[in-house]
């Protein structure tokens, strides 16, 4: 018999499998999306035509955002999905949505192919994207709070972001592969920028065969027995059920915006930063972000696994405070470096607090809803929170360059930061006050 939420009756290895296979996705999902950052330099004039490169980047940024735009419809379907019928449904179902935006990007013609199509087509590959990355965060934040065991599941969940990362360090691998070894930089301006697309379509293809053996949670199996002892069903709809945790609707608002806000900026938008305005060159600066995001990865699990000893919101609270007084400083003085060194090490002191949010935010959620809706209840706040702050911060960043005024966004980001928080000062901390702990006492 299965075992409800919390329980320990799985080793280690078979929830290490688990782990994996649910987070490979991440990788493979977010290696698509961070494609499109990391090669954007090359394709946006291939679809955005225009003397000036900062427009150019800035039309390919609001297709970006775009993308997160139908975020909220993606964790809404994908919640139901996976509330409804399984996590491993909806992971699946995911990721070959992502494949498929991967394809559409990598074969569409370019503008002076086929003119106003061809940002068009590349818009509809996006909203694809985002609906599925929309879906991915809910149902595998979901799925590996349920999987790990009570005692380390912020360390084993802090894996999310780990592979999360690692499709970023992908994305940047190919993108160094193409710059030093294989390609010149006219090739990757005509067509070597589609590459990464079309190996992102099939890894796409790769993860949703492993996913075809991953397990349910036990925690979603316990409660879909309880509902048919009560011979209720699920009839009342997700939303409704959702409807009745307002505040913790709230709270993962609040909890996600500065931190959002924060891991865009030093991760997706950080490779434009870094080009344009510290003025590295495209190869050096490949290396600088690289470099730190192999940082950042090695952050989440030290970070996850504090979070089990002394519990989320102290994890939390360090990122709000450090987010708030150091953003500003950090990114003015990467504005006035000319050195790779140093820009590496400014990027680094910023994962040291972004990385109090990443490692952590998946569990947190997790942990304030109920088995039922919490599929819904982390995928669908957090997408529309994400869309709102998140996708929207290169855009924002690029307006505020655009105006001459690019301190702007540094005094921007850490008044989000603060907003978050005074969040995690008033909430409970999930570890001593977890949802999941409730569970299996209504199991038992």
């Amino acid at each position: 018999m299965n075992a409800p939420a919390g329980t320990d009756t799985q080793g280690v290895g078979w929830r290490i499998r688990q782990i994996f296979i649910g987070s490979m996705g991440n990788l493979v999902e977010w290696y698509d999306f961070y494609a499109y950052t990391a090669f954007a330099l090359y394709f946006a004039k291939a679809f955005f035509p225009s003397h000036d490169p900062v427009v150019q980047q800035l039309n390919a940024a609001t297709l970006f955002a775009a993308g997160f735009i139908v975020r909220p419809v993606g964790g809404w379907l994908f919640g139901l999905l996976a509330d409804r019928h399984g996590r491993k449904l909806s992971l699946t179902v995911s990721v070959v949505m992502m494949c498929l935006g991967s394809l559409i990007i990598a074969v569409t013609p370019t503008y002076a192919q086929i003119g106003l199509w061809a940002p068009v087509l590349l818009a509809l590959a996006r909203v694809i994207e985002g609906l599925s990355l929309g879906g991915e965060y809910g149902a595998s934040a979901t799925y590996l709070s349920e999987v790990a065991d009570a005692k380390n599941r912020g360390f084993y969940s802090s894996f999310q972001y780990v592979t999360l990362i690692g499709g970023q360090l992908c994305a940047i691998i190919v993108l160094l592969l193409l710059q030093n070894l294989f390609l010149s930089h006219q090739q990757l301006l005509d067509w070597g920028w589609r590459i990464p697309f079309l190996i992102g379509a099939a890894l796409a293809i790769f993860t949703a065969v492993m996913r075809r053996g991953l397990n349910e949670t036990e925690a979603f199996e316990a409660a879909l027995k309880q509902e048919k002892a009560k011979q209720t069903g699920r009839d009342t709809g997700i939303l409704r059920n959702l409807a009745r945790y307002p505040r913790e609707v709230i709270l993962v608002v609040g909890l996600t915006a500065g931190g959002t806000a924060s891991f865009y900026t030093f991760t997706t938008y950080m490779q434009t930063f870094v080009r344009q305005t510290v003025g590295l060159a495209d190869n050096v600066t490949t290396y600088v972000i690289f470099a730190s995001l192999v940082f950042a990865a090695i952050l989440q699990p030290i970070y996850g696994a504090i979070s089990d000893r002394i519990g989320r919101k102290p994890v939390l609270i360090w990122f709000g405070v450090m987010g708030t007084l150091c953003t500003v400083p950090i990114l003015t003085l990467l504005s006035r470096t000319h050195s790779a060194f140093v820009a590496f090490l400014l990027i680094c002191g910023a994962w040291l607090f972004t990385a109090g949010y990443t490692s952590i935010n998946a569990v947190v959620k997790a942990e304030l809803f109920p088995t039922e809706v919490r599929a819904t209840g982390v995928g669908l706040p957090y997408a529309v929170t994400v869309s709102v702050f998140g996708g929207t911060a290169p855009m924002i960043a690029l307006w505020f360059k655009t105006r001459g005024h690019e301190s702007g966004f540094y005094y921007y980001l850490a008044g989000v930061v603060f907003i978050s928080l005074l969040v995690y000062v008033f909430m409970r901390d999930t570890k001593h006050r977890s949802a999941m702990k409730e569970d299996v006492g209504h199991a038992a």
